[in-house]
């Protein structure tokens, strides 16, 4: 009998260290499970670009940053992509076509170096291709189909247009059907070279959703779409310039993203300045991010720092901490 009760007591104790041993290995990988899924919360449900506006001082007005810099620059400040902005280049004039060609080798060589994404082109300063005269529009399809080219060879995905219209704005019918017109042919160009064509809400009727969406509806291209900015949503402003003056007539701009981002295949994270926090102090980001995400939108936001209180490198990473710190908090 005492030889049977030690084994029986010894047997207890053994099953009783494997059941400790199972239990803790269970807790192990339950912990494991749990790491993994906060690590995909975590997350954001998009990529981060960097619009290149966002060193227009350094590059334009101080000089002290060359425009071909931007891929590294961008990777130094933790992005995937980048977005270039047409006017920030300067092209030999009367030999336009061979200066893009040459710059588009050296931006490509540049953004393969550092491991970048090039994700699309801001065309500015080309032509408009709202405005009434066809001669002009012309023209400007053409001009901006030099750069859908570039667009193309850089392994982008989009150009950005405006659509100003100049004194067709004065009749919302004429620049609807310009536009229609002038970024219609664009679209159609830019099929062939796998390039989507998409417009920003930029000051003026562009910046009233409600005439953009019709504008797609109209053109109805599936590589036409739209680039919703939180913060360009000025429909009319005090001053004689389109840039100039204090805007006296302002698009919902809650409302405005939500109408444009059916159409979306880019977002502009646009701010000004911001709070003790790091909030922009005229966006609510966690609602604009939430029309993002509800619209199941997962591509590229695009940082662009506007403001003059900080420096350009500081708005950049405060803009950048602000999305990412915004993702984690929404449904």
């Amino acid at each position: 009998m005492k030889f049977n009760s030690i084994i029986t007591s010894r047997t207890i104790l053994l099953l009783l260290s494997v059941l400790v041993l199972i239990t803790s290995c269970k807790e192990v990988k339950k912990s494991e499970e749990e790491m993994t899924v906060d690590t995909e919360i975590s997350e954001p449900f998009f990529k981060l670009s960097l619009a290149q506006w966002s060193f227009h001082k350094a590059i334009r007005d101080d000089k002290t940053m060359s425009n071909l810099d931007f891929a590294k620059r961008a990777k130094e400040l933790g992005f995937e992509g980048v977005e270039y902005v047409s006017q920030l280049y300067k092209l030999e004039e009367g030999n336009e076509q061979a200066s893009l060609d040459s710059l588009v080798v050296e931006l490509k060589k540049r953004s393969e170096e550092y491991n970048i994404q090039n994700v699309l082109i801001m065309i500015d300063h080309e032509g408009d291709l709202s405005v009434s005269d066809k001669t002009e529009r012309d023209e400007a399809i053409r001009k901006h189909s030099m750069w859908v080219d570039a667009a193309a060879a850089l392994g982008c995905s989009s150009v950005r247009v405006n659509l100003f219209g100049g004194e067709a704005e004065d009749d919302p019918k004429i620049w609807h059907d310009n536009s229609v017109d002038g970024m219609g042919r664009l679209a159609k160009y830019a099929a062939t070279k796998n390039i989507n064509v998409i417009v920003e809400n930029h000051g003026g009727l562009s910046s009233d959703a409600g005439k953009i969406v019709e504008v797609m509806k109209a053109i109805n291209l599936p590589n036409c779409g739209t680039l919703p900015d939180f913060g360009n949503f000025c429909v009319k402003k005090d001053g004689k310039d389109r840039w100039d003056g204090n805007c006296i007539e302002q698009y919902d701009i809650y409302k405005g993203t939500e109408e444009l981002m059916p159409f979306a295949k880019g977002v502009s994270a646009k701010t000004h300045n911001f709070d003790e926090n790091g909030n922009e102090t005229e966006i609510d980001y966690a609602r604009m991010l939430q029309i993002v995400k509800d619209a199941g939108f997962t591509g590229y936001i695009g940082v662009e720092y506007e403001g003059d209180l900080l420096g350009e490198v500081e708005g950049i990473l405060a803009t950048k901490n602000l999305l990412l710190s915004t993702a984690k908090k929404l449904n």
